[in-house]
């Protein structure tokens, strides 16, 4: 057995800012943020919370799938940026689904969260000891930005995706692969709160988002193409016969890029990172709830999801929808 799709959801927060709109407030332009990254808006969450977001799209998986929220017997959600400290992301979301019965807890690879989160339940379901997974991506990542850092914050957005996944014998995940580089995870990190008890004292504010932007587009460049070409081997497919990459989005030069090393058509390659903006863990299930939704997935397509993220993480998986 393995882990098959069989629904998707997604929501983003109303407000949606535009790159005119940040120009007003920091030194940036449109052109700037376009020509540099394919992103000409994204959402930010005003009155939402996380755990809204997510409820909704998860209701919207759940709906496609056919399935009750007190059917499901686990639930993973991947986030660096849940509401609260704890409980965790994934246990709001028990009690705001009523799945009584559901296992839940969070994982957190960043903007590789989600394909974590799935490798998760397919391990997990082709153990046989669960068989209806609900999994969800999310971020409200506009909390960690410092809004004075146009080389950051205006590459993010916020929102959630989740897909519904089951137990079956012919569809779903076909081959896998993951990885991390933990020695070079500092050119992306955001500090938590430091020791603050009874024999140390600390008054410092909470840190924001800080990148190395280069050094994460060559690291995302060439990790991404390996890593497809892994899960893909692993599969025992080509990357020929995939019909849809789902990739991180993150930046329309690190797809391109992707398009060329690989000999990709960038048709294969579909993107909302121009409206999304990049958001984290939620980035691929949000984009793969878009082509669903549109029907540019077919039952039997080969699909191909794939990501990269802080820490230094990576990770891909080969599906048969």
């Amino acid at each position: 057995m393995r882990a098959r799709i069989c629904g998707t959801g997604s929501a983003l927060p109303r407000r949606e800012v535009t790159n005119d709109e940040l120009s007003k407030i920091m030194d940036t332009s449109d052109e700037w943020i376009r020509s540099r990254t394919g992103i000409c808006s994204r959402h930010l969450a005003v009155e939402e919370s996380l755990t809204a977001l997510a409820a909704r799209a998860a209701r919207q998986a759940l709906s496609e799938a056919g399935m009750e929220a007190a059917e499901l017997d686990m639930i993973l959600a991947a986030t660096l940026s849940a509401d609260k400290l704890l409980p965790s992301l994934a246990c709001e979301l028990q009690r705001e689904l009523s799945a009584e019965r559901a296992v839940a807890f969070d994982i957190n690879a960043a903007c590789s969260g989600f394909i974590f989160a799935l490798q998760t339940a397919d391990a997990y379901i082709k153990s046989g000891q669960y068989g209806k997974i609900l999994v969800v991506g999310g971020e409200i990542l506009s909390k960690l930005m410092d809004w004075n850092d146009r080389s950051t914050c205006v590459l993010f957005g916020d929102g959630a995706g989740a897909a519904v996944v089951r137990a079956d014998s012919e569809f779903g995940i076909l081959g896998s692969v993951q990885g991390s580089d933990g020695a070079r995870g500092e050119v992306l990190m955001c500090e938590d709160r430091k020791n603050n008890n009874p024999y140390v004292s600390n008054t410092k504010d909470l840190s924001y988002v800080s990148m190395d932007g280069q050094e994460v587009y060559k690291f995302a460049v060439r990790t991404v193409p390996e890593a497809i070409l892994k899960a893909t081997e692993r599969a025992g497919i080509s990357v020929d016969e995939v019909d849809l990459f789902i990739l991180h989005q993150a930046n329309i030069r690190i797809l391109q890029s992707v398009s060329k090393r690989l000999k990709i058509p960038m048709e294969k390659i579909p993107m909302n990172l121009q409206t999304c903006g990049n958001i984290s863990a939620g980035s691929i299930p949000i984009l793969l709830d878009f082509v669903n939704r549109r029907g540019m997935i077919q039952r039997g397509n080969k699909i191909v999801l794939a990501g990269f993220g802080a820490g230094l993480t990576w990770g891909a998986s080969a599906l048969t929808w």
